[in-house]
């Protein structure tokens, strides 16, 4: 092994681990964003919500990263527009099933997209092993769920088709983040989501997008759900695994649950804690034994 192969070993861990904190951080501003997002629906709905949501965010991220300098090539094009058109999907059917289920159910339910990548994506069987573990804390969430009120199914099945909307952001996140910097695709993925969300949040909310008890609110959702989180995400991606990625955002549910229940007063038994437990040390796990180098990641 030279010398240069030795210098290069402990800078790879290094930033192995601080795009891993980047993606903690990006969990605990978003869920806490879900919060206060969920307070906004008596007011606006829930694709009133997502719809503000996104405009905030993509005025705020133009404003900053200024992405109009410098053209687009073909390829660059077709990546901005599938990672905007999958965040233009996936915010208001995510607030959807919020509005119908507990933060932290939704969450869970919706990490199926991600831990079904991270199933794909996966090649050795310790990787596995942390998937199953995962699995087992989200079926402990999900069949002793003990919080007042029934699972409501339209809520499980939009929660469902977020987990799919949020397995294909981290695929093309990926594939978006080898083609430009990150602040830009960031700005540019969040226009093009606001163009997709901003319609269907007109039609279902009208002038009351416009009530001012609203739009502070909603430029405090946009900063912790969108600018923040995307922008700490796309620059974790350049480092961070495909399969790895999609196993760490296991945590998501323990963050959601922790907003939900500090933020909207939102209580889980000590069965449904035990689970979030299990996801935890599932993504922990996934974290410690991730393999560096870029094999892993997709395209």
């Amino acid at each position: 092994m030279t010398q240069a192969t030795l210098e290069r070993a402990p800078g790879r861990s290094a930033g192995l681990a601080g795009s891993i904190l980047l993606l903690l951080a990006a969990m605990a501003t978003v869920q806490i964003g879900a919060s206060l997002a969920k307070q906004m629906f008596a007011l606006v709905g829930p694709l009133g919500a997502a719809a503000l949501r996104l405009v905030f965010a993509s005025l705020i991220l133009v404003l900053v990263a200024r992405p109009w300098r410098g053209e687009l090539g073909p390829a660059e094009r077709r990546a901005v527009l599938a990672y905007g058109v999958v965040l233009g999907i996936m915010n208001p059917i995510f607030y959807s099933a919020l509005q119908r289920l507990p933060l932290g159910l939704a969450v869970a339910i919706e990490f199926t997209g991600p831990l079904g990548l991270a199933l794909v994506t996966s090649h050795r069987r310790l990787d596995l092993a942390w998937v199953a573990l995962a699995v087992a804390g989200v079926c402990l969430i999900l069949l002793l769920k003990q919080v007042k009120g029934a699972v409501d199914p339209i809520g499980v099945a939009l929660a469902l088709a977020a987990g799919a909307c949020w397995a294909a952001y981290i695929w093309f996140g990926q594939k978006l983040s080898v083609l430009l910097p990150s602040a830009r695709a960031t700005a540019l993925g969040s226009c093009v989501a606001a163009l997709v969300a901003v319609p269907v949040g007109a039609a279902s909310a009208g002038v009351r997008l416009l009530n001012p008890a609203v739009l502070p609110v909603a430029l405090a959702v946009a900063v912790l759900s969108s600018v923040l989180p995307y922008s700490l995400e796309m620059m974790a991606m350049k480092r961070v695994p495909t399969r790895t990625f999609g196993v760490l955002m296991s945590l998501e549910p323990a963050f959601a649950a922790l907003s939900g229940l500090a933020l909207l007063g939102e209580r889980l038994t000590v069965t449904q804690w035990l689970g979030m437990g299990c996801v935890m040390a599932a993504s922990l796990g996934a974290a410690m034994t991730a393999r560096g180098g870029g094999g892993g990641h997709a395209g």
